[in-house]
């Protein structure tokens, strides 16, 4: 057997008609996992329906009318597999909570898929101020998704069909605009196809012999090719990054009898594993962690985009939860959020944004309100630059520089430190009101409880506190070794240490 092929994600984005749903519904037809009896049932259906035609989009709308129902679908049906790729197509559009399942990004894409109609009138009507074209194109990139790949679709509809002039018109003006949103159009493929048909999918095409195929320049390496796949085959393997200090989200904290409190999460940057001592943000507790399982099966270490519970010492139930974020307590601890500073985009929201306004903020499974405490500056959107200091409101359009604190602990990060921690979705009245990148990130100072199992492995970061007399008085006549013991197993409880000068002090909760 050979070596296993790398997975990677992407998301095809791109305007409502763009046929992006025909385009991916054919590559998962074509190189997917959907078994021939699903598909010969699509197309028994759509010859009774008089669509003589198969249509591809079928295979996705069926896919995606069981996913709404609450049918769990077998996540088989949205991947397909290139020469060199297993690929997973995140979401695809259309879905309702497509955009901030961007953001707080499950799974971050590695690539993005742009699907621009090529059509008469409809090229000019996706990538309009209102066309939804700009604006996917500008989350991918605002969300960090660095490669893209451009398909130029419903090439057969042209005037006349498979016109080269429409096609260097639309690349043209393609370019142009990723170029101001920060894409290097030098390093993207651009392929003319035809979902429907087929044309540049799989096979080059012999109705367009003018395309000589796409080429780019970048310094991991050119690349070229003439179909949409070898262009997702040309896709740069992402790096995973395990090299980062360990970063873990949680998703929920259960309480298994007989082992104890598992905290479960997602590894996002860095590495987990057993007898490491972890850091609770922003609650400030350490632990040693005692096991690392993913699947019921136990784990030397977990790496980033590991799904892990993992057991942990003198920890209640009630110290963590959904939203605090485990790291390593000897390597760039992660700490509580004082304030942070954040790129924002405000996608749809009805009246105008002012300091004050305080929405709820989903940051990777952190789900907290946060104030903008202060409009920075106005920003140009596609190019970034400053348009206006300390303006008084931000309105839909616009991007900003702000100010936020969180109204409850919360624990973020730089999105140049850990992209994962640093972007984020704006939600008010059930929609997505804006999206934002974080800048920069004020962390309180100070320590947190450090268990016991955590003293014996060594912990940092931890703050013993005098308690109150009466305790030390105590201790003091009966003459006892503080620190040595706990009262009992409840890290709730007072728990004794010694100060250099052996005066008992306590850490009081």
């Amino acid at each position: 057997m050979g070596k296993e092929k790398v997975h990677i994600n992407i998301v095809v984005i791109g305007h409502v008609d763009s046929g992006k749903s025909t385009t991916t519904g054919h590559l998962i037809y074509k190189c997917g996992g959907i078994d021939k009896r699903t598909i010969e049932k699509f197309e028994k259906e759509a010859q009774e329906m008089g669509k003589g035609s198969f249509k591809y989009a079928w295979v996705l709308d069926k896919l995606k009318a069981e996913r709404e129902r609450g049918i769990t679908i077998d996540i088989a049906l949205w991947k397909f597999e290139t020469s060199k790729y297993y690929v997973t197509i995140i979401d695809a559009p259309g879905h309702r909570d497509f955009i901030k399942n961007m953001i707080t990004g499950t799974s971050q894409a590695d690539c993005a898929v742009l699907v621009v109609a090529c059509g008469t009138g409809e090229f000019e009507a996706g990538i309009s101020k209102n066309g939804q074209t700009r604006e996917h194109a500008l989350l991918a990139q605002t969300l960090g998704v660095k490669q893209l790949i451009v398909a130029c679709n419903k090439m057969d509809t042209t005037e006349p069909p498979f016109s080269e002039s429409r096609y260097q018109e639309v690349m043209t003006e393609v370019s142009n605009f990723i170029k101001k949103i920060g894409y290097n159009p030098a390093t993207v493929p651009f392929v003319p196809i035809s979902g429907f048909n087929g044309d540049n999918m799989l096979e080059p095409s012999d109705r367009m012999p003018w395309f000589k195929g796409w080429s780019i320049e970048r310094k991991d390496g050119n690349a070229s090719g003439k179909t949409l796949l070898e262009a997702l085959d040309s896709i740069l393997q992402p790096s995973r990054p395990t090299d980062k200090p360990l970063r873990l989200p949680l998703q929920d904290v259960y309480k298994i009898g007989g082992i104890g409190t598992v905290p479960v999460g997602r590894v996002e940057t860095g590495v987990i594993k057993p007898g490491m001592v972890v850091t609770f943000a922003p609650q400030g507790i350490s632990t040693e962690v005692k096991s690392v399982e993913m699947h019921h099966e136990s784990l030397p270490e977990a790496l980033p985009g590991d799904n892990v519970g993992f057991n942990v010492k003198n920890i209640s139930v009630k110290d963590i939860r959904r939203g605090s974020v485990a790291s390593d307590s000897k390597s760039d601890p992660a700490k509580e959020t004082k304030s942070f500073t954040a790129q924002v985009i405000i996608m749809n929201h009805p009246g105008q944004i002012q300091a004050g306004y305080t929405p709820v903020l989903d940051c990777h499974t952190a789900h907290i309100a946060c104030k903008f405490a202060e409009l920075k500056e106005k920003v140009d959107r596609r190019s970034g630059k400053k348009v206006e200091d300390n303006p008084k409101s931000l309105k839909t359009g616009d991007a900003g520089i702000v100010e936020l604190i969180p109204t409850k602990p919360m624990c973020v990060e730089a999105f140049t430190d850990y992209a994962p921690l640093g972007r984020f979705a704006v939600r008010d009245m059930r929609q997505t009101v804006a999206v934002g990148v974080i800048k920069s990130v004020e962390k309180t100072e100070g320590g947190g409880k450090v268990t016991k199992s955590a003293q014996k492995v060594g912990a940092t970061g931890g703050r013993w506190r005098p308690a109150n007399s009466e305790h030390a008085m105590v201790e003091q006549v009966m003459g006892r070794d503080g620190g040595r013991e706990k009262f009992d197993d409840d890290p709730q409880r007072v728990t004794r240490g010694l100060l250099p000068e052996s005066r008992p002090i306590y850490w009081l909760p």
